[in-house]
């Protein structure tokens, strides 16, 4: 295995007679493609032997790969590697990414397979097929991450990051700004780092202020590449999710970056800029980034109210809505109350907010507060456009069982807000009101006395 990625890059040529013969590690031998093979090794006449020995190659890696047996891949491999002399030239171009991307696999999981097996080969397939290096060195770079090697990968993304090969393409661009990326989070891991070390150490410290001064600079340079990034039209927040522990945004490491040396001022023009764009895409984060460090600097309520509004009108069933929700019950304004009745029922029009215990309180709450302030057409109008299917999604007798079941405390929420929007005959109710529970016996009876006041299809009311 030590030499895999030497003859797995080592053309056929009539001076290397004896690289024809297939063979595994325990000489096991494959006729059938022996004679395929060599027929190509020797220039043989039919051009289409080489064809099929190819395809035959590239099926029984994929067949291997799917199984998991990395020996049987790699000797495969040795054959297919052909395909970087096939007269077809489509074929031609195309073989160096299908090599990169099949071999990387088989020595990535190979057992005799070593870190620096896996270099020597990604090194060798970078200058070979070269529209593939920048889209070879960004996987390599992420193979260093994955075994610890930061500085390794450090490297090979500064080597990236200066690469060009003829006029500079759109492709090209969105792969070197991608390069960038990962280097910045390096840096920023970095920064990190250090200022760790930095906690531990006492001010008064002589190696206080050499540790301080590293940190800073490495801050500056992450700052610049960040800053340089993030003017870039493109969606940057999810930015690594694999290889890397955990999920690292880069406008977050940047404004942790502002935050951490007192740059209030810059961490806000940056994160508003980054929401409200227009070069940018229509990108939720940027206004949760937004909303979260207005927060943390107390700002004032109508301010909050303003980028959640947005969040809203892109996402209404974020998380965040609840607390949207509260903003707004908070105000005085009344189109805001408003708003807050069409925020819950928003949230609860989602699947996957269904078995959402707060909300349903805060909705049966808030239907509650806002029939005693005699906003009963607000209540109808968010109810109008529902009501033709709010009763099977969630107030169906099925529903009712189950919900009972899984979740006392959240049928007795849903059963009240059933009552209160569809009457004391709705299925959903009349089965939870009957249950004999000791705990819920009292919250029963109230429940009841609630649904006859509030209901709205009451006469009464």
């Amino acid at each position: 295995m030590s030499d895999f990625s030497d003859d797995l890059l080592r053309p056929m040529s009539e001076d290397d007679p004896g690289q024809t013969n297939v063979r595994s590690g325990s000489g096991m031998r494959f006729p059938w493609l022996q004679k395929h093979i060599e027929s190509v090794a020797t220039r043989g006449k039919k051009e289409k032997d080489f064809a099929r020995t190819t395809s035959a190659c590239l099926r029984n890696i994929q067949e291997a790969l799917l199984r998991h047996e990395w020996q049987l891949a790699a000797e495969y491999m040795h054959s297919y590697v052909q395909t970087l002399e096939d007269s077809d030239s489509s074929k031609r171009q195309a073989a160096p990414e299908i090599i990169w991307k099949l071999g990387s696999e088989i020595l990535y999981y190979h057992p005799k397979s070593s870190v620096d097996t896996f270099n020597a080969f990604a090194d060798r397939m970078k200058n070979i097929g070269v529209m593939n290096y920048l889209t070879i060195s960004l996987q390599h770079a992420l193979y260093l991450l994955h075994h610890g090697m930061f500085d390794d990968a450090s490297r090979n993304l500064s080597q990236a990051e200066t690469w060009r090969y003829g006029e500079k393409s759109s492709s090209q661009e969105v792969l070197i700004n991608l390069i960038q990326a990962y280097k910045g989070l390096l840096q920023y891991y970095t920064w990190s780092k250090k200022k760790m070390e930095l906690s531990k150490l006492d001010e008064d410290d002589y190696a206080y202020n050499t540790a301080s001064q590293s940190m800073y600079n490495h801050s500056w340079n992450t700052s610049m590449n960040f800053c340089a990034l993030i003017q870039i039209p493109g969606v940057w927040d999810p930015f690594v999710k694999s290889y890397v522990e955990n999920v690292a945004k880069v406008l977050c490491l940047f404004i942790k970056i502002l935050e951490f040396y007192g740059d209030q001022d810059g961490a806000r023009e940056v994160l508003t800029n980054y929401a409200y764009d227009e070069k940018f895409p229509s990108n939720p984060n940027a206004h949760i980034y937004l909303y979260n460090f207005l927060k943390r600097e107390k700002a004032p309520r109508e301010k909050l109210i303003s980028v959640l509004k947005i969040l809203y009108q892109i996402v209404p069933s974020h998380k965040l809505m609840l607390e949207f929700h509260r903003l707004l019950r908070k105000s005085d304004k009344e189109e805001h109350q408003k708003l807050a009745l069409e925020v819950l029922f928003g949230v609860l029009d989602f699947a996957g907010c269904t078995k959402n215990i707060t909300a349903w309180q805060y909705l049966a709450k808030y239907l509650r507060q806002t029939l005693m302030g005699n906003h009963l057409a607000w209540v109808q109008k968010e109810w109008n456009s529902r009501k033709n299917w709010w009763p099977d999604f969630h107030f169906s007798y099925f529903w009712a069982k189950s919900d009972w079941k899984e979740d006392k405390a959240l049928a007795y929420e849903k059963a009240l807000v059933a009552g209160i929007l569809l009457g004391k005959g709705c299925r959903y109710l009349r089965y939870i009101s009957k249950q004999d529970h000791q705990v819920l016996k009292k919250k029963m009876k109230r429940m009841k006395k609630l649904v006859k006041k509030y209901s709205i299809v009451n006469p009464g009311l």
